[in-house]
């Protein structure tokens, strides 16, 4: 049976990695702007960090890139809220916080790549598995 191991330093940067993200979210709930603002920077910042650490394993990789720009858009989305931007127009009835959709969707395109493009041409890989 093929096991995918993860080094205990990388395992306790994403366990602190969960920790940053709570805070983020806390502080975007509570609207304390100070703590939601600057804990985006480690949230993003180490999940980059995952995602490059990864790069071998197309399906890890995809997975973590899916993980950032969820980040991305999340952070983008509070910092929209914060900044009362939200419900602005951009474009006829699009408003800012609509924006925070381009990089859910380039989260959505990574999975949608690995799930319909990267497996079915690597069947016998063992990320397939």
């Amino acid at each position: 049976m093929a096991q995918y191991v993860i080094p205990l330093k990388y395992r306790k940067m994403e366990n602190l990695h969960i920790v940053f993200w709570l805070l983020k979210d806390i502080g975007w709930c509570l609207i304390w702007k100070p703590l939601g603002i600057v804990m985006i920077f480690p949230t993003l910042i180490i999940s980059v960090i995952i995602a490059w650490r990864t790069r071998q394993l197309m399906s890890e990789l995809c997975h973590n890139l899916a993980i950032t720009f969820w980040i991305t858009a999340n952070s983008y989305w509070m910092v929209s809220e914060f900044l009362h931007l939200d419900a602005l127009t951009v474009y006829g009835t699009v408003t800012y916080k609509h924006l925070a959709l381009i990089p859910f969707l380039a989260g959505v395109f990574c999975l949608a790549y690995y799930y319909a493009v990267w497996r079915p041409k690597h069947p016998e890989s063992l990320e397939t598995l």
